[in-house]
Parts: structure tokens; sequence; C-alpha cells
């Protein structure tokens, strides 16, 4: 996803299971902040019958970690089984929260930042090694629309987001001074790493939660989940499909009201979406997102939102953060660098929303669309939006899930919130 203001520490958790019947113990409610859309699962076998003999166990599990909702679902042989993955995938989750937090002053990730300028190598741990090695990988390869040295910009960004006036220039070029390649070195044969300006702050905000979800799901299949569905408000990784069925489902809904909704079965993927939905600024009259372009120090302008289908959820989190920087034109292109991956953007023009599928998309040939905007609308709403099939669980809030029997399909549920207005 973007620069999330997340990877902050959660304290609420709740697990529940069932063997087949969802009951109203599955139903967890809570907050679902995401860049830009909501998550809903819900599982039931054909007629929401009893299920045969050899059913396996459906456990789900929600927790607030990482400054979001984290939801896990997993069909497991038996209950305690499946409870005794969570819970370890979870306790993974909060581990890495300590690494990778550019929040929490004692984490791994702010005390090598605190320590810039270092004036010799210094040494890290294996995850945030991997980290490093990932984000300038992705640097490199997107000609810096991501770069995890962008923190001093994120922390300008955050303080014109709440002044609503563009930082000053003199203090842009200060920010931009510790940022970019030359701001990280790292020292493989060490796994160590030298910060040579003085200012460099490291914020994983756009690859954090994606390497954290690909480790959690190490987790549960080290745990014996052969199909389990990651869903970190907002990024989405699966596995094999549930139990008697071709795969999960997902639906991703439209910018705005009207335009086409679309629908994928997939398995063995991350699906990520980054936008200004729920965290923007309008300064001067122009829609800025909470994204922050390490070219510019600026957030990207809207409305817009990218979503990136990849093989694993390290890789659609990063480079959804880039494309959403690099935008419909020079986007694609970078999504195509990346095996495996492809992407929809969705953004703004005039009184139309256009959108764009590249090359792979899940269940639709490449294709640009355009639908004129029609008046936003609240959660209540947005929840027709979503076309029928068979019994769709439909939500009636953000805040909130809903489910119904839906011929033995997993279903994941995008929708925007009551407060997004892409269309105002």
């Amino acid at each position: 996803m973007s620069s999330r203001e997340t990877l902050r520490r959660g304290v609420q958790s709740k697990v529940s299971a069932t063997a087949g019947v969802e009951t109203d113990a599955d139903m967890t409610s809570g907050v679902y902040r995401t860049a830009w859309l909501t998550v809903l699962a819900a599982w039931t076998l054909a007629g929401c019958g009893r299920p045969p003999a050899d059913a396996t166990v459906r456990v789900s599990g929600t927790r607030k970690v990482m400054g979001v909702t984290w939801t896990i679902t997993a069909h497991a042989t038996e209950a305690g089984a499946g409870e005794a993955a969570l819970t370890a995938a979870f306790a993974e989750v909060a581990r890495l929260e300590r690494v990778l937090s550019d929040y929490d002053p004692a984490s791994e990730l702010s005390r090598l930042s605190a320590a810039a300028p270092t004036t010799t190598p210094v040494p890290i741990g294996e995850d945030l090694w991997r980290v490093l090695e990932l984000a300038e990988d992705f640097r490199q390869r997107t000609g810096g629309a991501f770069d995890i040295t962008v923190g001093p910009l994120t922390a300008l960004w955050r303080q014109a987001r709440q002044s609503g006036k563009k930082p000053r220039d003199d203090k842009l070029a200060a920010a931009r001074a510790a940022v970019g390649g030359g701001s990280v070195a790292l020292v493989p044969d060490r796994r160590a790493v030298t910060l040579p300006h003085a200012g460099t702050r490291l914020d994983a905000g756009g690859i954090g939660m994606g390497y954290a979800a690909d480790r959690a799901l190490e987790v549960l299949v080290a745990h014996g989940i052969a199909s389990a569905m990651i869903d970190a408000s907002g990024d989405v990784l699966v596995s094999a499909a549930p139990p008697g069925t071709p795969g999960w489902r997902i639906a991703v809904a439209p910018l705005a009201p009207g335009g086409p909704t679309e629908l994928m079965v997939v398995t063995d993927v991350a699906v990520t979406t980054s936008g200004d939905a729920y965290q923007a600024v309008d300064i001067d009259g122009v829609r800025y997102s909470h994204v922050v372009d390490p070219r510019t120090g600026l957030g990207v302008v809207g409305p817009t939102a990218v979503t990136v289908v990849g093989p694993d959820a390290t890789t659609a989190d990063g480079l959804a953060t880039a494309a959403s920087v690099l935008g419909h034109r020079a986007g694609p292109a970078a999504v195509a660098s990346f095996p495996g991956c492809s992407a929809r953007f969705t953004w703004r023009e005039g009184d139309d929303v256009r959108s764009l599928t590249t090359p792979g998309w899940p269940g639709r040939a490449d294709a640009t669309t355009t639908t004129n905007c029609a008046p936003s609308r609240g959660g209540r709403e947005a929840a027709a939006w979503l076309p029928p099939a068979g019994d769709v669980p439909l939500v009636a809030d953000s805040r909130k899930q809903a489910g119904t029997c839906d011929s033995r399909t997993e279903w994941a549920v995008r929708f925007p919130s009551p407060e997004v207005s892409p269309c105002p």
C-alpha cells in the first residue's frame, strides 16, 4: 500500500471457529481503516446445510496490530489446531511491528534511523535486512517512485495535511537532501547498513504490512494450513482455494458509483490497493493524497486508486505504492517489469472516472473504460453497487460486516467507506 500512517501497536483481538455453518460469533465487527477499500470474508457450504464428515473447520481471528485491523481466515483439520495457527501468525505480525514500525522509537527501524549519520556500518537483524534489500530493489526498478528513505518527506507532508498548507520550499529542500539512493548503503557481507546523511529517516509503511502478511502466511503453512486469507485492512493475501471451491472470489469496487466492478477468482496471490480515499487533503483547490512522491516531497494528486495483484504481498504492497506515485501513464510499464503482477489504475478526468487494467489482470482483458461521475453516496448505497452473484455478502456500513450463504464460495468484498466522496 502507500506510505500509510500505520505500523503502530494495537490491542484488540477476537478468534472464533465453526465447522461449516456461519454463526453470529463469526461476525466480527470493527473499523477497517484502509487506503481505499474495506474487506469482508465469509465462507459457507452449499445451501448452508450440515457439512460433510470430512469437512475442514473454518477458523477466523481479528486483531488490531500495526495500527490497523487484521483478519485471518483459515481452513484447518480441527478448531484447536486452527486457533493455534492463527495465534502464532498474529504473534509473528506483532513481532515484525517491533522491527519495522517508524512510530515506535524502540523499534529496530526507528533506532537505526536515530543513529544517522553513521560513521561505521550498523549490523541489523534478518527481517530488517530483507526489507531494506527489497526496498532498494523497488527503488531502482521504479526510478525512485518507491523509496524507503522517504521518512523526512512523509513527516513534513503530515504537517502539511494538518495545517492545510504546502511545506515551505526551504523545508522541502532540507528534507529531500536526506532522501534518495545515496541515503542508505547496504553492506551485504556484514548484513549491516550505513546512513551517511544527517536527518535520514526510514519509513517502511509502503512495504512493511505486505512483508508481515507474507511472513504470517509462512507461519500458517508451518502449522499445516493450506487454505487461508490474510486481510491487513487493504492488503489481502490468499493461499490455496477453500475446500470445494475454485478459489477466493474478490470484488473490487469502482472509484465512484456506476463504474465497472471488477470480479476475480484467485488463489495464491496478493491484492493490494493504494489511493487517497481515506487520507487526503485539499490545498489551494487541489486534492492531495497522503501518499508522498519521494521525488517531489508532495502528496500524489487525486482522486486516484491503484489495485495491484501480485505473487506475494510484499511485491504487491511495494508496487502499489510505486504505481500510485507513477500514475496511469508511467505506472503500467513499472507493473509490467514485475513478473506475475497486474494492476488496475483508476483516476478522475473532469467529470469522468477512467479506469485502465494492465495485461494479466484477473478475469479481464487489457482495457480502458470511462464512467460518468455520479454523486457520491454513503456506505449503505455503496453496498448496492456490487452486482448480485448468488447471495453475495453485502455490507451496510464500512464499520460492520454481514454475510449470507454463497454456494461454497469464499468472498472478499471491497467497498468504499461512507466518508469517501470521490465525486464531489
